[in-house]
């Protein structure tokens, strides 16, 4: 399914994770906040949830490279000079990799954004979905087990 580990990625993104949320930080420009997430499996399909609130659905790209699935978004930042009371939503570039499992099929994910939250809907692989295998032990004896 979803893997929580990337060997690729930043050895001090946990670390900035883990002190955000002590410090109750929500980003900067040039470091926003991750995009929140919920995933679970229901059946035959995994399902996944991002919240992307106040941003045009025209920002919002949705990649798939080998198990790799990268979602980007942006909230532009205020065009206006008006001096900012508070400013508490993040703004700029939005990203997030997830990073998945080989028994789901990257080839048919289907994406859709409304309310505020994109959903990825991925088919578990038919590789992956259990089967019968055939068994013969005499030419006219054959038992059929679950795989």
């Amino acid at each position: 399914m979803l893997m929580r580990t990337d060997p690729f990625r930043d050895p001090f993104r946990d670390l900035d994770r883990v002190a955000q949320l002590a410090l109750g930080t929500s980003g900067t420009l040039a470091r926003p906040s991750a995009m929140p997430m919920d995933a679970w499996r229901d059946g035959d399909t995994f399902h996944v949830e991002l919240d992307l609130p106040g941003v045009d659905p025209q920002s919002i790209d949705v990649d798939v490279e080998r198990n790799v699935v990268t979602v980007k978004a942006e909230r532009p930042t205020r065009a206006s000079d008006a001096d900012l009371i508070a400013a508490e939503r993040p703004r700029g570039v939005f990203s997030r990799q997830l990073v998945l499992g080989d028994s789901l099929d990257t080839e048919h994910i289907r994406a859709s954004y409304d309310a505020g939250v994109l959903r990825l809907a991925i088919p578990v692989a038919e590789r992956a979905k259990p089967r019968k295998i055939e068994i013969s032990h005499d030419a006219d004896d054959r038992k059929t087990i679950t795989a």
